[in-house]
């Protein structure tokens, strides 16, 4: 899990891979996709999780095959007054699935928990809070941003964009989703129980794979922490470029307000300031002529922040989410499946003790009722050490999908060092072309136009 060579997999384990490269998986083919939902998908995608021949515990994702899977558009639509508040729709665009939808945001949570029903042991991003009364449009847009973020990466995880749910939740336009999707559910065990795999995972499990969960574990801590510092700061930066375009356009402003200051056609000019009324008429056309460029700049950097808050702040909060994801799935496996089978464990013991103790002079009835529990109990601790196992497999294939993620990083570099480029670039040529126009408010004694000073000039000048 911590991304070095696997150990040689056991001659079980081997046997096993070939039965399952025979056979396929278990669950249900693409072909059995109800068509009324939309356009019948026609990717040419495996409906397995692309793994290395002979091994099934590896995979063989690029980052850009995993982009490549779908992208997922989501924008609001305009709001609608419901029978006592106003609620707001998204419409859900599938690049894949060639659909669109409207869907709420209650769709997303029934979405959500029907696959952690359906995939407990894999990555399923969190949802964005919701909040009842007072959302603002800052607080929406962001919603809308994270539920982008969040189907996006379910639509291109290799385990979910072949699930039948998905398909469903971003092709089906009718009013009643969240009931096709909780029937979706009933009568269908969970990932575990539908996988021919999940008895035979421990085959394939290499043997320090404890030590390995520990390791990948700290390592992905350590990485979400630096990458949650720099998307701090990539915040920061695009925050910067958004408010000063606000300044530069409150600067260019308050130039056009000095024009109007000097005096207009209603205003006579005073007597002191008639002799250079012509000084004065080509300073205020000077200072209007300024604040359109100024605006100009106001406009350059405030797309230079918009971008980066699309490009570069968008992509670190992707990346956050997905690790996010598995810091809490890391957690469900520890508290939901290694602790449960603790507890079961715990419970057949006991059962044992009193098994042991009513032994001697017990009736036949009592007798047999313990056996029985002790057989179900045994049972019972025999499954859960089979899902162990299938968890564990579940996330050493989540761990590399994230190192996978990975190459994203040089994606949000290149990004960031374009815009930062290009938006120079861009209010460089307006700062150029401004320059110019700044010789006819520099008057000399004789009221001759007079070039500008460079601050190395400048510091020449006596003092």
């Amino acid at each position: 899990m911590t991304g070095r060579a696997m150990d040689p997999l056991p001659p079980a384990a081997v046997s096993a891979a070939a039965e399952l490269e025979a056979d396929g998986e278990a669950g249900p083919p693409a072909a059995d996709v109800p068509t009324s939902w939309g356009t019948e998908q026609t990717d040419p995608e495996p409906t397995r999780m692309q793994m290395t021949q002979g091994n099934p515990l590896l995979l063989t994702h690029s980052l850009q095959e995993l982009l490549a899977r779908d992208t997922v558009s989501v924008e609001l639509i305009p709001e609608k007054k419901g029978l006592f508040l106003k609620h707001v729709e998204y419409e859900v665009s599938s690049q894949r699935f060639r659909s669109s939808v409207y869907r709420r945001y209650n769709d997303f949570v029934v979405f959500h928990d029907t696959l952690l029903h359906r995939f407990p042991y894999r990555m399923v991003p969190a949802l964005p809070p919701k909040r009842m009364l007072g959302a603002d449009r800052e607080f929406i847009e962001a919603r809308r941003r994270a539920l982008k973020r969040f189907i996006n990466l379910v639509a291109r995880h290799p385990r979910f964009s072949e699930d039948v749910v998905l398909k469903l939740f971003l092709s089906f336009s009718g009013s009643d989703v969240q009931n096709k999707l909780k029937e979706s559910a009933q009568g269908v065990g969970d990932e575990f129980q539908r996988c021919k795999l999940a008895a035979r995972a421990k085959d394939f499990l290499p043997a320090d794979i404890q030590a390995q969960f520990a390791a990948s574990r700290e390592l992905i801590r350590n990485i979400y922490n630096s990458f949650y510092k720099l998307r701090d700061r990539a915040e920061r930066i695009a925050s910067r470029a958004i408010d000063n375009a606000a300044d530069l356009l409150i600067f260019g402003k308050e130039l056009r307000q000095v024009a109007f200051a000097l005096g207009s056609d209603t205003t006579p000019l005073p007597p002191w300031a008639a002799l250079s009324s012509s000084v004065w008429g080509s300073l205020k056309q000077a200072l209007k002529g300024l604040s359109v460029e100024f605006a100009l700049l106001a406009d350059k950097a405030a797309q230079q922040g918009k971008q980066e808050e699309s490009d570069v702040v968008e992509k670190l909060n992707l990346f956050l989410d997905l690790l996010q994801s598995y810091k809490d799935l890391c957690q469900r496996q520890e508290k939901c499946v290694l602790h449960r089978h603790q507890r079961a464990l715990h419970k057949y013991s006991l059962t044992k003790r009193q098994a042991t103790s009513v032994a001697q002079g017990a009736e036949p009835e009592s007798a047999d009722r313990l056996e029985s529990r002790i057989m179900e109990q045994e049972n019972a601790i025999q499954t859960l050490e089979l899902r162990t196992h299938f968890s564990l497999y579940c996330l050493h294939q989540e761990t590399q999908l994230v190192h996978a993620y990975l190459p994203l990083t040089s994606h949000i570099l290149g990004a960031f060092v374009n815009s930062q480029i290009q938006g120079h670039k861009e209010m460089s040529k307006v700062w150029d072309d401004l320059k110019p126009k700044l010789h006819c408010l520099f008057a000399g004694p004789s009221g001759a136009p007079t070039v500008p000073q460079t601050p190395q000039e400048d510091r020449l000048l006596p003092r």
